[in-house]
């Protein structure tokens, strides 16, 4: 006779654990009276939400044009002439620089018509105008600089960095070297021409200061001649640019990573 079916004497499987029971939030009560409308933004729909769609804006042509200028100076090698621009004078050192420069503003053209009509009414009058030295102010224009830096009159001169076209203050740090006139790049045109009530200026000149600032312009003079002066053998020798994008770096990673492979596969 065949033997019984016995029955196969398997593991138990262990019962499921109880479940967690959490917090649960108590149920809001929604009012009958309003229906829920959802909004649809298909095609032909609700009105889009607002989307930060600046990565699509056509934008000026100026914006383009200096967004290009940019990237085109990270991309191409520049020459050190052109390069020495982008070291600029150190956050600290400018503070100083253009709080001193900011007691010597030259006066603002309402200031100028105010003391004229103050001169005429007293002409007027028939009183005695008061003769006034003539004001210690600091010197602006580019022809005018270089005549101040020709006759070795100017103390200090301060150029901007991001001037355009860069050719009109190209050659100012190479004469300033020549004559012996401490120079120094700082950050900003609009901060040079908003000293001398212009929108931008290319390069700004002190020529003398009252007694007590002397030491104060020393320092400076100092600070600047370390940073600008003594460092151009250094920086005639450094080459700007060349610097490529992520993409150009990723590709020329994958062909040195391909090549190096190549290599290791011979030996």
């Amino acid at each position: 006779m065949p033997p019984a079916n016995k029955k196969s004497a398997g593991k138990k499987v262990a019962p499921a654990p109880y479940p967690i029971k959490g917090k649960q939030a108590p149920k809001v009560s929604a009012n009958p009276l309003i229906e829920k409308t959802p909004k649809n933004f298909g095609i032909g729909q609700d009105v889009q939400p607002k989307r930060d769609v600046s990565r699509f804006v056509k934008w000026p042509k100026y914006v383009r044009l200096q967004r290009q200028k940019k990237i085109i100076y990270q991309r191409l090698k520049v020459p050190p002439a052109i390069n020495q621009f982008t070291h600029v004078l150190d956050k600290n050192t400018a503070t100083q620089l253009f709080k001193l420069m900011h007691k010597y503003r030259p006066e603002s053209k309402a200031e100028k018509r105010d003391r004229l009509r103050a001169v005429a009414a007293a002409k007027a009058e028939k009183k005695e105008v008061p003769k006034t030295d003539k004001p210690v102010v600091i010197k602006y224009g580019i022809n005018h600089i270089t005549a101040l830096v020709e006759a070795k009159k100017a103390q200090l001169v301060v150029i901007a960095d991001d001037v355009d076209p860069i050719e009109l203050v190209l050659w100012l740090p190479a004469l300033c070297r020549k004559m012996g006139v401490p120079y120094c790049i700082v950050k900003g045109k609009a901060r040079l021409g908003a000293l001398v009530h212009k929108k931008t200026a290319t390069a700004l000149a002190l020529t003398e200061v009252s007694e007590a600032d002397k030491a104060e312009l020393a320092t400076l003079v100092s600070a600047v001649n370390t940073n600008f002066t003594e460092k151009w053998d250094d920086v005639r020798r450094h080459w700007g640019g060349g610097i490529m994008g992520p993409k150009s770096n990723a590709k020329m990673a994958k062909r040195a990573a391909l090549a190096a492979k190549e290599i290791a596969a011979r030996q």
